[in-house]
């Protein structure tokens, strides 16, 4: 508990200085890289002052993510053609399948990795191909959320400002130099960074062993800061390359949240009252500070059929132990709450209540502090929701920060929300009953097959290394982390197949695309409308009540749409545990 409270307060502290830091940066205070900015415009064929309609905006971010996604597929399937392989991957390694998949997942910021990314990708894919992305997705989702608040903070305005503009502030001013820093912070702790092949070692057991290396630190910084979770190794933040020390592991969860967390700020001072930015930060914070101590709760509890044996009942199973069950119960819920798939444990071997808690965390939109970018954009959705609510409750037009929300604001609300659902449910649906053809899915890392290599059908839920309930959980769990742009894995499911790729990748495009594209509609109505002077009926969105209430519409969208499922899943799980079943 000592961990989570102290993460928390250093968390707080870094909030609004980093609040100021970019809320700078966006309003073009800052100008001490003008001399690669203005290029950089001028290589774009855009002026820093340009100022884009909403739908120039989306136009922006859904060319730029397309034509990216192309390009990283065509890397990837030339990788063998290219530099810096020393390992001699090719297109084998991977096919037309897993590269769309792979493809669609880190231009959305996802990072799902159905592949042993040591055993797959060259250092080239690797830096170009992928790390470059963990940048540029990254860039993509601070500049909507930056959109958006502006959004609400004009009034009678077309335009939301520049797309190209905001990605480039953000890659240069926020990312670049706090990756130079921070990517020395990681080699200082040990993490490798080099061009040299693997080694190959003798154990002191005599066995002969191939000790993968490379630029690793240039991308675990990234990784982690633009919430995008894909590991250099397959074993992520648990790999002692990736996630050497305990101050490494704390330093990864500080990035992590650190620029999700000073957005709040951000927002506060962009509409001109801190305290509506202090009011969300609240709202993130109960749900994060709740989530934490919930699972932290249930791995130090453990499976109580244990008891009976003298076994101690804590639950180490797929832990390290250098970060034991507070660093990974902690670990596991920042990463869920942001959209970052990076994992310091297994959470496939949590118990069923400390699973349920990080897979609930992504259902939510992972408006939980979120990823950089999203979550701020995501929350902001449920804000206008919850000031909807409140004024059906007392029987006037809803508004916020003094404009009228209306009906466009609240379908263009839903729309998010449901295309979220809706993906979940019905591939959740889709890959616990359909049948398809049976297929091989390649594990590279044991070189083994899985699934069937003989003819017939069968259900995907074939690639799931649990029956019943827990087996359900793996195939929930794995849309729930496509559609949320997360990245993260209940890992005994096996995901490697033509089927689940093609399916995974559109997950990922709907959960990234159906809520982006609302969110630019909405700060471009929003632009165009007046602020209403405070009434005595308006209601205060700037107080803690107003930050409950934001709680409370989370929770309870995430439950009415997701508890049928998730009873079917870690509930039932739980409940046959506790049972002695």
């Amino acid at each position: 508990m000592i961990q989570i409270v102290a993460y928390f307060l250093i968390l707080l502290v870094l909030t609004k200085p980093m609040g100021i830091y970019l809320t700078k940066v966006f309003d073009g205070s800052f100008r001490w890289l003008s001399l690669v900015e203005k290029p950089l415009y001028a290589l774009l064929g855009v002026k820093k002052d340009d100022d884009q309609t909403w739908r120039q905006y989306a136009v922006g971010v859904l060319a730029f993510s397309a034509v990216s996604m192309v390009a990283t597929y065509a890397l990837l399937r030339l990788q063998g053609m290219l530099p810096l392989n020393p390992q001699g991957f090719g297109s084998s390694q991977m096919p037309a399948h897993l590269a769309f998949n792979t493809a669609a997942s880190f231009t959305t910021n996802t990072n799902w990795q159905s592949y042993v990314p040591e055993t797959t990708l060259s250092y080239f894919s690797n830096m170009v191909a992928l790390a470059i992305h963990n940048w540029a997705s990254a860039a993509v989702g601070l500049a909507v959320a930056v959109a958006l608040v502006r959004g609400l903070s004009r009034r009678s305005a077309s335009g939301l400002g520049s797309f190209w503009v905001d990605m480039v502030r953000g890659t240069l001013y926020v990312f670049l130099p706090m990756c130079l820093v921070g990517a020395f912070v990681y080699v200082a702790s040990g993490v490798p960074q080099t061009f040299e092949a693997p080694k190959s070692i003798m154990t002191l057991e005599g066995v002969k062993q191939t000790i993968a290396l490379g630029p690793v630190a240039s991308q675990e910084i990234i990784k982690q800061l633009g919430t995008n979770g894909g590991g250099f190794f397959n074993a992520n933040s648990a790999h002692p390359f990736e996630n050497p020390t305990p101050f490494a592991d704390i330093f990864t969860k500080l990035l992590i949240f650190v620029i999700p967390a000073g957005l709040t700020y951000m927002f506060g001072r962009m509409v001109g009252n801190v305290r509506q930015g202090w009011a969300v930060f609240a709202a993130m914070s109960l749900l994060f500070l709740t989530g934490a101590m919930v699972c932290n709760s249930a791995e130090q509890a453990g499976n109580p059929a244990f008891a009976k044996y003298g076994v101690e009942r804590a639950n180490m199973e797929g832990k390290e132990t250098r970060f034991g069950i507070a660093g990974s119960a902690l670990f596991a819920t920042i990463t869920t709450d942001a959209s970052c798939g990076a994992v310091n444990s297994m959470h496939d071997s949590f118990t069923p209540l400390g699973g349920l808690v990080p897979l609930f965390n992504i259902l939510t939109g992972e408006v939980i502090f979120g990823g950089v970018g999203a979550g701020l954009y995501g929350m902001l959705i449920f804000a206008i929701l919850a000031v909807f609510i409140a004024g059906l409750m007392v029987g006037r037009t809803p508004e916020y920060l003094g404009k009228k929300i209306g009906r466009f604001e609240v379908q263009m609300a839903m729309v998010a929300v449901l295309a979220m659902a809706a993906s979940i449910l019905f591939m959740s649906a889709i890959g616990s009953v359909k049948q398809f053809p049976k297929e091989a899915a390649i594990n590279t890392l044991q070189g083994s097959v899985y699934g069937g290599a003989d003819t017939g059908y069968g259900p995907m839920t074939g690639n799931t290394n649990n029956p019943g309930a827990h087996g359900f959980s793996e195939i929930l769990y794995a849309f729930t982390s496509a559609t949320g742009n997360n990245g993260s894995a209940f890992a005994g499911i096996t995901a490697n197949t033509p089927i689940y790729n093609y399916m995974l990748g559109f997950a990922m495009m709907i959960g990234r695309f159906f809520v982006i594209l609302p969110v630019l509609a909405i700060a471009g109505n929003m632009a165009r409308k007046k602020i209403a002077p405070a009434s005595a009926g308006t209601f205060p969105t700037d107080s803690a009540t107003f930050s409950f209430l934001l709680v409370g519409v989370v929770l309870i969208v995430g439950a009415l749409t997701f508890f049928p499922a998730l009873a079917l899943g870690p509930v039932v799980e739980h409940l046959q545990m506790t049972g002695g079943r």
